[in-house]
């Protein structure tokens, strides 16, 4: 019986202590996903603000994804200007419903904000096309992601979900927002 007490204090330590650091109290409080790992590719933070071909890509940014019309997208290019990304599926109802007011945000925030759609949840291609074809979305890029790359990347699980991110890459926001929360939100980014 000794042998036992002596196995099973430090087991029960270990799994007290592994228990307690998940208890922490460094979650975002807006309900944002805390990036993956989001340290810059260089020394400087700020250079990841700058633009040209020596400015350094924060590891938020750093992918690529091919575009619902065929096309490749780099998240380099968001570099240095505040984003949205609007995470949505070609089955969505809520989706299809907001759709025109992401249009009209994307256009009026055109100069200041980047908005990409970023499609999935076995959407498929064809399907893909036409929700942006009939709801007014093919105007702005959006991504192809059926096998949830950049959904994985950003934490996102359900369609109708919204990423922001500020100049540098950071994310300041991932969760569902009201179309005047999303304009409020944007109008604080830029």
């Amino acid at each position: 019986m000794p042998a036992t007490r002596s196995t099973l204090l430090p087991l029960t330590l270990t799994a007290v202590l592994a228990l307690a650091g998940c208890a922490g109290s460094d979650q975002p409080t807006d309900g944002a996903a805390p990036a993956a790992s989001t340290p810059t590719t260089s020394a400087s933070a700020s250079a990841a603000t700058a633009r040209g071909p020596a400015a350094s890509v924060p590891a938020t940014l750093d992918f690529t994804a091919p575009t619902i019309d065929g096309g490749s997208f780099a998240g380099s290019s968001l570099a240095g200007k505040p984003a949205v990304l609007w995470f949505w599926a070609a089955w969505c109802s809520r989706c299809r419903g907001v759709a025109d007011d992401v249009a009209a945000v994307r256009r009026d925030n055109a100069d200041r904000v980047n908005l990409i759609g970023v499609a999935g949840l076995g959407s498929g291609a064809d399907a893909m096309r036409r929700f942006a074809r009939d709801t007014g979305i093919a105007a702005f890029p959006n991504l192809a992601d059926d096998e949830g790359a950049v959904w994985r990347r950003f934490g996102v699980t359900s369609q109708e979900w919204y990423v922001l991110l500020d100049s540098t890459g950071t994310v300041v926001h991932s969760g569902a927002l009201s179309q005047a929360e999303l304009r409020r939100r944007i109008a604080e980014l830029s």
